[in-house]
């Protein structure tokens, strides 16, 4: 019986020393932890998307502007999700091959490098939201190490792929949308 007692308290004292986990970085302290800032002079963070910006107004993109990028930026990608969508996250907008000594980008500005959105198409497709409450809409920019590489036509997924390993910084600008 005491054999067994010991047994157990070695196991469980191992167990727990394998717990404490070792000095190997995990995603979250990757250098793509490091926060660039995304704004926009048509609306704050967390503040409400102009219906010129959406598909009841001229659906035009927002302008952009990125901040605090990294030394190493070759190129800069996008991606617009709306996650309160009714079936799952839907994409507004996948883009890349943005030049990061741009700053960011105009309104109604077409980045060299344009996916596939949720709407079927290419470029921006904004804000439509069923009636109800307001959607949430994250704006999602990547500094890059390299160029993307992505396709033309590509996914929110296949640009998160070609991406991986690539990305050294990122920020996020969230609005909100309800249609009228």
């Amino acid at each position: 019986m005491r054999s067994l007692a010991a047994l157990i308290t070695i196991g469980t004292l191992t167990g727990l020393m394998a717990g404490c986990g070792g000095s190997s970085p995990g995603p979250a302290t990757s250098a793509a932890a490091m926060s660039i800032a995304v704004t926009s002079s048509a609306f704050a963070d967390g503040g409400d998307i102009p219906a010129r910006h959406t598909c009841d107004g001229a659906d035009v993109s927002p302008p952009l502007t990125v901040a605090g990028l990294p030394s190493g930026v070759r190129e800069l990608a996008l991606l617009v999700e709306d996650p309160d969508a009714p079936h799952g996250t839907f994409v507004h907008w996948v883009a890349w091959g943005i030049d990061p000594a741009g700053a960011g980008l105009a309104e109604g500005e077409k980045p060299p490098g344009a996916g596939t959105n949720g709407f079927g198409h290419s470029g921006y497709g904004g804000p439509c939201p069923p009636r109800g409450p307001a959607h949430r809409y994250v704006f999602t920019v990547y500094a890059l190490s390299r160029p993307a590489g992505a396709r033309a036509g590509a996914s929110a997924a296949d640009l998160r792929t070609a991406i991986d390993g690539a990305v050294l910084a990122e920020g996020t600008l969230t609005g909100r949308y309800a249609r009228p």
